[in-house]
């Protein structure tokens, strides 16, 4: 049975569906009671779709078409484009679809992939949920790293780029995937072996007018496996529903005002799902515009500088960002640019400066919508209110439909929900959140019922607003003392000069944690340590907060989708104050400190020694010197 690209029947399903959302005045979202009137209505009566495929196929038929994807090959050509019109790009993933059906895909099949930002890289994802699941990974990672998540994921099917060091990695791992059948190459020259065949030649010889193959999708398969954590050992993946991911979308368009003249800049990595949600699905489900800023998104330097530009020539009215990249592009001048099109830029992935909120919405003249929001709950929990007021700092309130609930925890109990302004864990319920992970040892201690613990901490203000607090892995605790790195970090973005600030626990014999922060200035400024140091003393209010170090240095380590990677932060302040504990032994002959995570301990010290000393006293030294610290470590001693 062949599904068409679209029927008669679902042209005039969606004609009418269409007819009543044209004419449909939009939500406005003012505050609380908004969201509750909202959910008067179920939610399944207001989706186009239950599963991600008839979603976009709604979406393209609004206007066949209209342009679905404008593709920028860098910042230096933004105005040369690819474009593909919503008939084309459906056909794209109708191609894709059946190629991985015609590989023997079945729908609880693994297709994972490896590529930049491209506009095949979305009609692979969503022909991948057609057709099975999909399981975006990326392509930066290290081989090892990338392996196991296939592994783990039970990949059958690979899509990767060729004729790149993408393609090395998996020509270095191929063999070390026990479930991998078949590796898609993305390349005008790949010659094809059993298990490598050239994605583009395949590709070509695929109906895509129509799915091939018969499929119902159920709102209850498992559409997505994204990786969310795990770099040692299991990878943590999340099973997300084609129902969670529908929802979603729904979600996000009606809080962020999304509608089908939106024209949406893409920049985030399409392995994430803030990239593949707020700049895919949503914008393809209602038949609207995404601009695809290059293989590399913001990573690439010549979109940061032509950024206004960029906006000015595609009209664009709405950009999904970090706060990293509203950083960056703080030092690019408006100049004579006109982006009053600009209605939001959406914010998430980490909390925002308060100090960097205003100052951008300064230099731009345009607004920020801070949001909060995790994989495991298909992107986004909560917003603010885009008629309302914005309270700065905070990451707004719920999306409708979307549970949050801050509770007290103890033993792994719910003792009580928190009170208005208490601080407590962060759960989320809703028909957005995750079916939980692929391994059953990352879902334990996560769930209470059908509450899912985010990790995260937060509190809700009297008006039904969040506030982040930190994550409860990032607390600094001295001696007992609760100290939030955001508070710390807060002080410093108070100072134009400073780019960067990460507070970081420090371990400390004594009470346990100090707290020390990491500074990265902004470009051709200066401020000493000393400075910095007396301006965290004189606005600190709390003693226990003030760093008891500062550290400068050229580039804090970022994710790839612009979060700072505190956890390298972390693994190097702990080899330096190990490696001061361990260096006035003077019967080491050679000491080397390695710290890295651990699955079981969080945290893992490796410590190798070379003596010509007694082995035994050497680690009984050792042993004395390190007794104050909960670390855990390892000692490899060894006599020269």
């Amino acid at each position: 049975m062949c599904t068409p690209l679209l029927s008669n029947t679902a042209l005039r399903r969606y004609s009418l569906i269409a007819l009543r959302i044209k004419h449909m005045t939009p939500f406005n979202i003012k505050n609380i009671n908004d969201i509750s009137q909202i959910e008067s209505t179920g939610i399944d009566d207001r989706l186009q779709a239950t599963n991600t495929y008839d979603l976009i196929q709604y979406g393209a038929s609004l206007q066949p078409d209209k342009i679905a994807l404008s593709f920028i090959a860098s910042g230096n050509s933004y105005d040369q484009p690819i474009q593909l019109s919503y008939q084309n790009f459906l056909q794209q993933i109708n191609a894709c679809a059946n190629l991985f059906s015609s590989l023997g895909t079945q729908p609880t099949d693994v297709i994972s992939y490896l590529l930049p930002n491209l506009p095949i890289t979305h009609a692979v994802l969503w022909g991948a949920e057609t057709a099975g699941i999909a399981n975006p990974i990326n392509p930066l990672l290290e081989a090892d790293t990338i392996k196991n998540i296939c592994i783990a994921a039970n990949t059958s099917i690979i899509v990767a780029l060729g004729d790149s060091e993408i393609w090395q990695k998996v020509l270095k791992i191929k063999d070390d995937i026990p479930s991998l059948k078949t590796i898609l190459c993305i390349s005008e020259s790949q010659a094809e072996t059993d298990q490598i065949l050239n994605f583009n030649q395949q590709l070509q010889t695929q109906p895509k007018n129509q799915l091939n193959f018969h499929r119902t999708i159920h709102k209850t398969d498992i559409a997505s496996l994204y990786h969310t954590g795990g770099t040692t050992g299991t990878p943590k993946l999340a099973k997300r529903t084609h129902y969670n991911e529908v929802c979603m979308a729904w979600m996000i368009n009606t809080a962020g005002g999304m509608e089908q003249n939106s024209q949406l800049l893409c920049g985030l990595p399409l392995f994430h799902v803030n990239a593949t949600t707020i700049t895919g699905l949503c914008p393809f489900s209602i038949g609207a515009h995404v601009i695809i800023l290059s293989p590399a998104g913001y990573r690439d330097t010549s979109i940061i500088v032509n950024f206004y530009k960029i906006v000015e020539f595609y009209q664009a009215t709405f950009f999904s960002t970090v706060p990293t990249v509203l950083s960056g592009l703080l030092q690019i001048p408006v100049g004579d640019c006109q982006i009053d099109s600009l209605k939001y830029a959406i914010c998430g992935a980490a909390p925002l400066s308060i100090e960097l909120f205003k100052r951008f919405e300064q230099h731009t003249q345009m607004k920020i919508l801070e949001g909060y929001g995790l994989t495991e709950g298909a992107c986004a929990s909560a917003v603010n209110p885009k008629d309302g007021e914005r309270k700065v700092g905070s990451v707004g309130i719920r999306l409708p439909y979307q549970k949050i609930k801050i509770a007290q925890i103890n033993h792994n109990e719910i003792t009580r929900e928190s009170k208005i302004d208490e601080i407590g864990h962060i759960l989320i319920q809703g028909p957005n959140v995750f079916q939980g992970y692929v391994e059953e040892i990352h879902n334990k201690n996560n769930w209470f019922g059908d509450w899912f613990d985010t990790g995260d901490l937060g509190k809700k203000d009297k008006d039904g607003f969040y506030w982040l607090t930190g994550r409860i892995k990032e607390l600094i605790i001295r001696g007992g003392h609760n100290i939030d790195p955001l508070m710390i970090e807060e002080v410093f973005y108070q100072l134009e000069q400073v780019k960067y600030a990460a507070a970081i626990a420090c371990p400390h014999p004594r009470v346990g944690e100090i707290p020390v922060v990491f500074i990265e200035l902004q470009p051709d400024t200066t401020l000493s340590i000393d400075q910095l140091m007396q301006h965290a003393e004189n606005t600190i209010g709390e003693r226990a907060a003030i760093p008891k170090e500062i550290h400068l240095i050229k580039q804090i380590p970022l994710t790839l989708v612009g979060k700072i990677f505190k956890p390298k932060l972390r693994w190097q302040i702990t080899q330096a104050v190990f490696q001061r504990e361990l260096d006035p032994i003077d019967t080491i002959d050679q000491l080397e400190i390695q710290v890295s995570e651990d699955k079981h301990h969080g945290t893992r010290v490796d410590i190798i020694v070379q003596s010509s000393e007694n082995i035994d006293n050497i680690t009984a030294t050792i042993k004395q010197k390190l007794s104050g610290y909960t670390l855990y470590y390892e000692l490899h001693c060894t006599k020269n």
